[in-house]
């Protein structure tokens, strides 16, 4: 008897563990635009818009704190400017980042952490040669603002983050010199909603 009671105890607090530890998962869709340039070039280059969209998984670790990881389609590059002529360097990427975050009670949020930049589509205009590097490893730091009046992670919100590549972007170079250790910044504002 007392085996079966102990069995009946474990499952139902196994059960009760695994639906607060469940809840504690969100899901939400995630869109904006992106404003991206290439740093620490030895040519001339303009900030290239473009645009994101993905999805979102959030785990609270409690009332403050929560980690998110996106999974974002994301067109990111820059303009090849001279006397001449302005050419878009579109690169596509499937953006992951995984930033941890601090909620406050207004619903103001920071969050910080790496990201990594998966390449889908290159840089067509090299005539058959690959331009970008299949991954781009970086950093992540972001401000948002959850409109969610009871508190707590779900709902709608607006956030900004900035994005500093800390590989390079490619072997290829644009000029005449041997520096091809230019990087990726990149700003990013979203409307997001989490369920």
């Amino acid at each position: 008897m007392r085996k079966v009671i102990l069995i009946v105890l474990t499952v139902i607090s196994t059960q009760a563990f695994g639906q607060s530890f469940l809840e504690r998962f969100h899901f939400g869709i995630k869109a904006g635009t992106n404003y991206s340039d290439f740093i620490d070039t030895d040519f001339d280059t303009k900030g290239l818009t473009g645009f994101h969209g993905g999805v979102i998984v959030a785990f609270d670790i409690s009332d403050r704190w929560a980690i998110q990881e996106d999974f974002m389609f994301s067109i990111q590059g820059t303009k090849l400017k001279n006397d001449l002529f302005e050419e878009d360097v579109k690169i596509s990427y499937l953006n992951v980042p995984i930033v941890l975050q601090y909620h406050s009670k207004m619903g103001l949020y920071i969050e910080a952490g790496p990201q990594f930049n998966m390449l889908i589509d290159d840089y067509d205009g090299l005539d058959d040669e690959d331009f970008a590097e299949k991954i781009d490893v970086g950093a992540v730091g972001g401000i948002g603002y959850h409109f969610n009046k009871d508190g707590g992670l779900k709902g709608f919100g607006i956030g900004a983050r900035y994005y500093i590549g800390l590989t390079k972007v490619s072997e290829f170079n644009f000029s005449n010199f041997d520096n091809a250790d230019y990087k990726q910044g990149v700003v990013q504002v979203s409307l997001f909603y989490i369920f």
